[in-house]
Order: C-alpha cells, then structure tokens, then sequence
C-alpha cells in the first residue's frame, strides 16, 4: 500500500475477529494503522499494539458512536502526518487482498471522486438466515452510489472539508456524511470488486430485530437532520416503515370497534412478501422467499427505530439502546 494512505479500524470486544483485522491490513502492506477501542474488556488493545497497531482508547464517560470512534482515529493519523486517503474499517471485517492498491488507483484517476467502497461479503453466511440476509444487503449495485458503509476509502481533504463524521449519531453516520459529501459536489463510487469480509455472526431473532431496529432509528434521525436538504434521505424509507407498521394496530382497533372484517386489511402483509418475491426470485434464488418475508416483518423493528428517535427527542433524551457496541 501507498504511504499516502492510513487505516482506521473500530471496534469493541471483537476478540479474534480483530486479529484476523489487522492481519489482513498488514499483509496488504498497511504503513499506518490506528485502533480505535470502545471499552473493550477482552485484551483488544494489547492484541492491536501486539500487532504493531496505534490505538486510541476512547473516554468511557462518553457515549460511544462508531462516527466517534472513526473521527478518533482520523484526528491520530493526522496527528502523525495527515494522509491523502484514510481507509475505515470495522474490526469484524478482513481487508481481500488488492482491494486498497485498486481502490487508490480509482481515486487517482477520478478527482471528483470523494469515496470508493468495493463488495463487502458475509464470512459464514450459511450458519443463519440472518447472516444470509446480510450478505444481500451487502451486495449493492456497481457503478456511482449516493453512499457507502462502515468500509470504504476516502480522500483526506474532502472529509476534513466536511468536518469528518457527525459524532452524534447512534447509527447510519456513513450515508449521513456521504450526503454532505454529496452536498459539496463530490461523489461517491461502488467498484466491482471484493473489499472486505464481515462477521456479522447473528444467529438470534433478537439479533437480528435490534440491527433492523438501529436502522429505523438511523432512517429518521438522519432524515430528520437533513430535512431541507434537496438530496433528501430516508423519508420515503422513514414513511414507509411506519405506515407499514400501523396497518396490523389500525385492523385490530377497527375490528374491535367497527366490524371484524377489517382484519382482511391483514392480508396486506403476505401480499407485500409475496410482490416482494416475485421481484427478487430470478436474483435470489431460493433465498428470496426469506428475504421478501424478512423485510416485511422488519418494517415492524424499524417502525419502532422511528418511534424511539421521536420519542427521545420530545423527552429531550439520548437513545441509550444504541450507543455503539
């Protein structure tokens, strides 16, 4: 790798995971790599600096965010001696080899260009559906993007333009910043090629709503905060969660109350599954009846995402539930 480039990776408690992290990031020839830790209690920051890893440890009587933890490792980069591309990470994702030399050749190439993100696949997406799911989410269309995810390469300078990650946001802090990236003129692209490989390691139902539940609240927060934007962000996704959500209340009240066969208004649930399957199963094969199914019961956990971010704000209140982990 270029020493034009440094690495952040985050994390908290992810033990292994983070060794096979860093690993990846030396055997591409990483020269700077930073370590950011949220209160690790598993000997993560002594297996970083084992690894010849800078670390940062966060202050613990502040919320941690994931934005918090990446702005952290950016600010110590600098600190070194500022680079002209930053790669972020998650520390339960690996780094697939040539992805960083490719990545900068892109960004020679393209000065409009502010952000390059790759294909990031699920590492054992058979041990559940949930992983399965994942790795779909994750395969995102090739070619210009309105944003990316937790792993990228970006330009130094068009993020301090921007003012870096907003630390306040308990989750979709990448799009949020590729928006005002966006806002700025520059542009983001997805290559056609391997990046990195996640663990999500979810195998709970409980997992899995808690994910879908953090992204509901990402969809309002960040719609809210850029309300008056003309990009517009996560409204549609915002409505679309909550009306969803309330046909199933709205059915039982008018059942109760005016005639049961308002519960017919029930079958607007199995009918979106199976639109939904119809629209995928030449692409999905025999995972587009899950994942038609999955994401009608996940408007339910982001309808509550909505909710608690409402909430929170008229309470005057933070959503502890989120703080990143």
């Amino acid at each position: 790798m270029s020493a034009r480039t440094g690495v952040v990776a985050i994390g908290r408690n992810e033990g292994e995971r983070l060794v096979a992290c860093l690993r990846s990031l030396r055997s591409e020839g990483a020269a700077a790599i930073v370590y950011v830790d949220s209160g690790s209690t598993d000997g993560s920051v002594a297996a970083a600096e084992a690894l010849g890893a800078e670390t940062v440890r966060l202050d613990m009587s502040v919320p941690f965010t994931a934005a918090r933890a990446r702005n952290a490792g950016i600010a110590r980069l600098n600190e070194r001696a500022a680079p002209f591309f930053i790669q972020v990470i998650d520390g339960d994702c690996t780094l697939a080899p040539g992805w960083l030399a490719r990545a900068e050749q892109f960004l020679d190439a393209h000065r409009d260009f502010a952000v390059v993100c790759g294909r990031r696949r699920e590492r054992r997406p058979e041990a559940s559906v949930y992983n399965r799911l994942c790795d779909i989410e994750w395969d995102t269309p090739v070619g210009e993007a309105a944003a990316c995810g937790g792993d990228a390469l970006m330009r130094a300078e068009a993020l301090a333009a921007v003012g870096f990650y907003r630390e306040n946001l308990v989750a979709g802090e990448e799009p949020e910043l590729c928006l005002r990236l966006r806002e700025k003129g520059w542009k983001i692209w997805r290559l056609d090629a391997d990046m990195t490989t996640h663990d999500a390691a979810i195998t709970a139902f409980r997992q899995w709503w808690t994910r879908m539940t953090r992204t509901g609240h990402a969809f309002a927060e960040v719609s809210a905060l850029h309300r008056r934007s003309p990009l517009r962000i996560w409204r549609r996704e915002t409505l679309r969660a909550v009306l969803w959500a309330s046909i199933a209340p709205l059915a039982i009240v008018l059942a109760l109350t005016v005639s049961p066969g308002f519960l017919l208004l029930l079958v607007a649930y199995p009918a979106q599954a199976f639109r939904l399957w119809l629209n995928v199963r030449a692409r999905l094969g025999p995972d587009a009846a899950a994942w038609a199914t999955m994401t009608v019961v996940g408007r339910f956990a982001e309808a509550s995402g909505v909710l608690r971010f409402y909430g929170g704000r008229l309470a005057g209140q933070r959503s502890a539930l989120f703080e990143y982990k």
